[in-house]
């Protein structure tokens, strides 16, 4: 059961825009493709890089291994976050998701963001 941001109750003027992106996107890393969706959400959030969420059936999970790290944004929710397994090396944390967000942000329940500044490996971009 989701309920409201505490983060938007108390910092109102703090903005979290989620748009859709008209175009197909993929996630590659390190060579690999490990998302390709035409239903990627934008998010632009106030002192954040922008973001970029794909639904997870859209994303090769089999690459991905959950870890015990969680998070909690005050405007988004709590993040559950895994790690990215490239054969021979990881990247721990390299994705996370908002299993239940907060009301205000629903739309990105079952979607799955990507740290492309955390780790230079990982390239969002738009596809072809």
């Amino acid at each position: 059961m989701s309920s409201k941001s505490p983060g938007h109750q108390k910092w109102p003027d703090h903005k979290v825009r989620e748009e859709p992106v008209q175009q197909a996107m993929e996630v590659e890393v390190a060579g690999t493709i490990v998302a390709t969706s035409s239903n990627v959400i934008k998010v632009v959030e106030d002192k954040s890089p922008v973001r970029y969420y794909f639904p997870r059936a859209d994303v090769r999970m089999e690459k991905l291994k959950r870890s015990q790290t969680t998070t909690e944004c005050p405007f988004k929710g709590h993040a559950s976050y895994y790690s990215l397994n490239l054969g021979e090396r990881q990247l721990d944390d390299a994705v996370w998701t908002y299993e239940d967000p907060y009301q205000e942000h629903l739309a990105l329940k079952e979607y799955m963001a990507f740290y492309d500044d955390k780790y230079p490996e990982i390239h969002v971009r738009a596809k072809g």
